[in-house]
Order: structure tokens, then sequence, then C-alpha cells
């Protein structure tokens, strides 16, 4: 059965609430959780961004969920400190983490004051870290000059198995690409078809593991107010790849989504106050193929979603399996 789960979004909710959060989703019967992260939020209305590995921890110890996070290597993060921070992880709960990692994003790795690489030397740090934080999770010492340096790393406190490292795509060329090195994929999954081609591209290029997809929705009892929590909380889904890697500050990205249209917010956020039509939509994106689907309501307010969802939706979703 496809699992169901639920994404914490680090960048709408300060940590703890973001963590009685996934609390509650378990109890309304989620199937597993994952999160971003980021240093900044996509917008200043949005107000937050926890440091997700730490947080982790804490949502590990008090839940009995599987968790992942979607990551980036190479800039904020030296892959090395990743190894050790993701090997740590999967020591302490043990079957229960998994890291997708990308090529990354301005707006959290500008902060190093390096240079914003393009996307084809992103893509070449991608793999390298990816070698060198496998390397280190086989407890080799790691030496390594290229995209990015390393010297004489190892790392101590190792898990019995290392964690699985997915990748994180957003077209069908990316997720063959990254099909020679990933345990598994994930994506955004908006419209059925379009998750379908990505689908097909990994798993055509040889891409092993689960395939994953991520869902940002918006339910209120009342239609006006679904809309208008996607337009206040996530607006800045209009900005797409690869405009949005490119950004630095949040404030560009209020700027450039201002003028969105209700069908570009649409476009952006599946946006209904009818249950039943969320089930269809998420049923259809389950017929494509993939393993799990994580859901992500864009409000600030998690409880009646989770609770709406996990009456209703998860049920029915469950039962037409």
């Amino acid at each position: 059965m496809t699992v169901l789960g639920f994404h914490a979004s680090h960048e709408q909710l300060p940590p703890s609430r973001l963590l009685a959060a996934v609390q509650h989703a378990e109890a309304a019967g989620f199937d597993a959780a994952m999160c971003s992260d980021h240093l900044a939020p996509w917008s200043v209305r949005q107000a937050h961004s926890g440091f997700a590995l730490s947080w982790l921890a804490a949502a590990l110890a008090t839940t009995s969920l599987r968790f992942g996070v979607v990551t980036a290597p190479g800039q904020r993060y030296h892959p090395v400190v990743h190894a050790q921070a993701l090997a740590t992880l999967a020591e302490m709960f043990p079957g229960r983490f998994w890291a997708a990692l990308g090529s990354g994003e301005a707006m959290n790795e500008h902060v190093t004051g390096d240079p914003w690489p393009e996307k084809a030397v992103r893509e070449r740090r991608l793999v390298e870290c990816v070698d060198v934080i496998r390397r280190l999770h086989a407890g080799e010492e790691v030496t390594h000059e290229g995209e990015i340096t390393v010297h004489r790393a190892r790392v101590w406190s190792l898990p019995e198995e290392p964690p699985p490292l997915l990748a994180a795509a957003t077209t069908p060329e990316s997720a063959a690409a990254h099909a020679a090195w990933a345990d598994g994929l994930i994506t955004v999954a908006g419209d059925a078809e379009s998750l379908r081609r990505i689908v097909e591209a990994y798993r055509d290029a040889g891409g092993r593991g689960p395939v994953a997809g991520q869902l940002h929705l918006s339910w209120a009892s009342d239609e006006q107010e679904a809309l208008r929590i996607a337009r206040e909380e996530w607006s800045n889904g209009v900005i797409r790849p690869p405009e949005a890697w490119d950004i630095a500050f949040p404030e560009e990205f209020d700027r450039r989504s201002a003028g969105a249209s209700e069908a570009d917010i649409r476009a952006a956020v599946h946006v209904s106050s009818d249950l039943s039509r969320h089930t269809t939509h998420i049923a259809g994106l389950l017929a494509t193929g993939i393993d799990a689907l994580y859901l992500h309501h864009v409000g600030e307010e998690q409880a009646p979603w989770i609770d709406a969802f996990g009456e209703r939706v998860l049920p029915a979703l469950r039962v037409g399996a």
C-alpha cells in the first residue's frame, strides 16, 4: 500500500509547533513524515525556518514515524558535516530515516559568501558530495579534490545500515540523470501526467528504490478561505525552477509573486474546500505508481486539516487502494 505521509514545512511554523503538528499527524493516521531543510523561508510572511537536522532528532524521538528530509550538501553544509549528521540520526533511529539530496537553492546557500554556481557545476558538486557521503558512511577515511575539498575525513559513529540517499528532482531529465546514484527519488506531485513522466524517466534509466511525491494543497471548509490561505501562505509556488533556484532572498519571492492570478495559485497548489475533490486528486497521483505521497497543507493552522484528512481522506484512499 502506498505510504500517505505528512510534510512538515519549517518555513511556516516555529519548530515547537511543527513538532506538535507531526505528533498530531501520527495520531490522526498518517503513515510517515518528511520535512524541508531551509535557512530562510520562501516568503517574509512565512517568517520561520528552524534547523531541520536537530528538529528531526526530536521528531524521531517523540513519534514512531519514519522520516525523511530534502537537503543540499556542498555549500552551506560541507559533505563531511552532512555525512556525520545523517549517520547520527540513522544510528539513533535504525530504519526510520532517509535523506533526499539536491543541488540546492540560492536562498539557503548564499550566506557562505561563496559564488552561487551554475546549475551544471551544482550537479557535479552534488554527485561528488554523494560519493563522499557514501564512502564516509562505509567507514572509509576520505580525501577528495574537485568541486568540493575533503581532507582525511572519517565519521566515527556509524549506523549498522547507512541511511538511504534519495535524489530530489523536478524534471524527467534530472530524474533520469540521478538514477545512476540514487536509492530512490522524491519529486513535486502537482498533476498526474507530469508526475507519471518523472516516474517513468527515473525507472527507464534504471532508477532503484522508492519513488515519492510531495503535494502542496490548501483546504478549508469555505472555498474562498482555502484560496486565501494558498495565496497568502504559498504564492511563492508560482515561481518555478529554474528561476526559483537562483533567487537569494524571501523579499524577492514576495515581489515576483505579488501579482499572481487565481489560476496561477491553483496551478501551484491544489485548492479545494471539498474533501472528495482532494481524495480524487490524490488517488490520481497514486495511480502513477509512486510508493509514497507526502501531503503539505500550506496553511499555518495545521490541526483542522490533519483532523479532516485523518477522518475522511486517508480512510477513503486506503479503501480504494
